[in-house]
């Protein structure tokens, strides 16, 4: 049952909390989540890492979709929801965040120490070398190699790219890593069929087996790179709070469970947080 902002309230009010945010939460920053009210999955599908690391025309592909939706996730700026969990860090309420985001936008909200679980779109790895450069140098190169590239881009999906037929892409240009010479570029995120860094993970397990509470927060849970915080977390006998709009794989496990805008309710809650916190802006 969905429960209001007082039972969160009375959760978080206690401090210890580890929030895990998901695609929803950056929704209303202008970037779609895959399964939520606007429904990216439904339409797109997302690369896999088998195969962009095996299919050099699917490479192309996203190299030309990703340049174009790049240039809107650069430009996406943290929303209320973003603030409010740094406002909740600021008042000694949120201890650590764990983000299935890869937009970066918790961080630029002022957040402190965000683990990002599935890594930042703005950062580019060597599959070869592992040389690591900013997304921005990238960006600068593709822009070099394909001067006359500027197809029309609507809507980006939740990892970076854009819808664009073959006909679009059909002379794109990659570049290779300047480091080696020869090496193949990835975003370093993790793709789907890609395995999330084993430190990484156990980061993660580390802080919800030491929060008080663990707060969802734009997620459905369904993919087992998310949910399994939740698991542990039951498992130990933390509570669990989903705030998500549409219904969780995790709600049989949530003790408060809030269908609501982001945006607007922890907006509200660090406001209380703010009055309980004199100081904290």
């Amino acid at each position: 049952m969905t429960q209001t902002i007082d039972a969160l309230d009375g959760l978080v009010a206690g401090g210890g909390v580890v929030v895990l945010s998901g695609a929803g939460l950056s929704t209303e920053s202008g970037i779609p989540d895959y399964r939520g009210p606007s429904g990216a999955a439904r339409r797109h599908t997302p690369m896999t890492y088998q195969t962009f690391t095996g299919d050099p025309a699917a490479r192309r592909r996203y190299w030309a979709r990703s340049h174009l939706g790049w240039r809107m996730i650069a430009r996406a700026a943290p929303n209320d929801g973003h603030r409010a969990v740094a406002r909740l860090q600021a008042a000694g309420l949120v201890d650590g965040v764990i983000t299935q985001n890869v937009d970066g936008l918790h961080t630029a909200a002022g957040s402190p120490g965000v683990v990002e679980l599935h890594g930042r779109l703005d950062e580019v790895v060597c599959l070869d070398c592992g040389n690591r450069t900013s997304r921005e140098e990238l960006d600068r190169r593709l822009r070099e190699a394909n001067p006359g590239f500027g197809p029309a881009a609507v809507a980006v999906n939740p990892d970076g790219d854009v819808d664009l037929d073959d006909a679009q892409v059909a002379g794109f240009r990659t570049v290779d890593c300047t480091f080696c010479g020869t090496g193949v570029l990835k975003p370093d995120v993790v793709f789907f069929g890609e395995t999330v860094p084993a430190p990484r993970v156990a980061r993660c397990f580390a802080m919800v087996g030491a929060a008080r509470a663990l707060v969802v927060l734009g997620s459905s849970l369904t993919v087992m790179s998310g949910r399994r915080f939740v698991l542990r977390a039951v498992k130990q006998g933390i509570p669990v709070a989903i705030v998500n709009q549409g219904p969780t794989r995790g709600d049989g496990y949530a003790a408060v469970r809030v269908d609501a805008p982001l945006g607007p309710l922890l907006g509200e809650l660090a406001q209380r947080a703010a009055g309980a916190a004199p100081g904290v802006r």
